[in-house]
């Protein structure tokens, strides 16, 4: 009679479940540091956002006008989109820094 062969602890079921374990924990890990991107916290964009800075600065102006009488709501509103466009033109769209030549 044969007996069997050692098996390499490699080999073995208990091998799979340690590396399956540290894959679990790798994951849980990312998404514990990235959290804030997973879920989309508002409140630490909107304060590092320099776009919607200047935006909520520049709304902030229009409605002040809109109080003064000085426009009335539908040209409010257009410079409002105005408003957004040249945020965006001025620093570089929130998104990667600005274009040559701005």
């Amino acid at each position: 009679m044969k007996t069997p062969e050692p098996v390499a602890f490699l080999d073995r079921p208990a091998a799979r479940l340690v590396a399956v374990g540290c894959a679990v924990l790798c994951a849980v890990a990312l998404a514990y540091i990235h959290r804030d991107d997973l879920l989309g916290s508002d409140e630490a964009t909107a304060a590092n956002d320099p776009v919607a800075a200047c935006l909520a600065e520049r709304a902030a102006d229009i409605d002040r006008m809109v109080a003064d009488g000085v426009v009335d709501t539908d040209r409010a509103t257009l410079f409002k989109s105005r408003a957004e466009a040249l945020c965006q033109a001025t620093v570089g769209g929130g998104s990667g820094p600005p274009l040559p030549g701005q």
